[in-house]
């Protein structure tokens, strides 16, 4: 054999295998995790996450891949990553909040697109139907404007003649728009005088509380990504001016806010594994129902609602879940 054609054959030889465990690696599937808030102030929601899909077979690492990318909140990288993951083509994208899910659907027609958690997915016009999606979305709704009235009935039972209240939330996010509406109409049933704060930016979050000081008797802060991320500062700021505090999600509230009621964020990520697993196993987003939540948590925090001057009775405790 001529040593020409011996290389060859060699080179043919080295470079099959190689070839071959390249498909192989690209048929372990891929979900490209968009992470809308931070890493840190989400880890217990995607670890609730990964280990549903372990308890369904899917090993991260081993049977699946995961990209996690984190959007910290800002509007502009909802765009940008959920391109980036068209581009790597990936199995599937999980993410929650309407305007990173959105930005998805904007992204791709084709990708399945899982939400853990969208406010209204029907009012906000992602879908036209919970019961069949008809498009590549599908996931968990929390149904933010059907409990909007709880929220305020809590409200009201803790601070006592509660005659003005201001709501804040990211008016760039459909979501957020359509619970901040009925929160108004709500409100103003129930006699009550209301303020609205848009915020697009975290820099809009302190002028906006300030310009509350002394003008209310309380704060509704719509669920969103941007304020999720930046609910510490936002806690600090409300408790400088003496504004007791309502939220959709407990992590407000551990995180220094009075009170929330809402839906379990941990439980519903857990439950988007469940979606994730149809996905992978042949299922059209198309023809999953998109549920709502079945575990709530009414939260109060009793050091904030001392420094507030507030009593809270036993009935109304912290921690209820149901």
């Amino acid at each position: 054999m001529r040593r020409r054609d011996f290389i060859k054959v060699v080179g043919s030889a080295v470079a099959w295998p190689m070839a071959a465990r390249a498909q192989q690696a690209r048929k372990r599937p891929t979900i490209g995790f968009l992470g809308a808030a931070s890493s840190s102030v989400t880890s217990q929601w995607v670890a609730a996450f990964a280990k549903r899909l372990g308890e369904l077979g899917w090993i991260e690492g081993r049977t699946i891949a995961i990209d996690y990318r984190w959007a910290e909140g800002r509007n502009k990288r909802f765009a940008e990553i959920a391109a980036e993951f068209v581009k790597l083509d990936v199995d599937v994208i999980v993410t929650w909040g309407s305007a990173p899910v959105l930005a998805a659907k904007h992204a791709t027609k084709t990708i399945p697109i899982v939400f853990a958690a969208q406010t209204d997915p029907v009012g906000s016009g992602l879908i036209t139907n919970l019961a069949r999606p008809e498009a590549n979305v599908t996931g968990l709704s929390l149904q933010q404007a059907d409990t909007v009235g709880k929220r305020i009935g809590f409200l009201r039972e803790v601070v006592p003649n509660l005659g003005r209240l201001a709501i804040m939330g990211n008016g760039a996010s459909p979501g957020v728009v359509v619970e901040m509406r009925e929160v108004q109409a709500t409100a103003r049933t129930l006699g009550l005088d209301v303020t609205k704060r848009e915020i697009k930016e975290t820099e809009d979050i302190a002028p906006a509380i300030d310009a509350l000081r002394g003008s209310v008797g309380a704060l509704y802060v719509a669920t969103d990504p941007l304020l999720f991320t930046s609910r510490i500062r936002i806690n600090t700021l409300a408790l400088g001016a003496q504004l007791p505090t309502i939220y959709g999600s407990r992590e407000y509230v551990e995180s220094g806010g009075l009170m929330s009621y809402g839906a379990n964020f941990a439980d519903l990520f857990r439950r988007a594994g469940d979606y994730v697993d149809k996905i992978l196993r042949g299922a059209k987003p198309a023809d999953i129902p998109v549920e709502q939540p079945t575990k709530f948590d009414l939260v109060i925090n009793l050091t904030t609602a001392r420094t507030l001057g507030l009593k809270i009775g036993e009935a109304s405790c912290c921690g209820r879940t149901n």
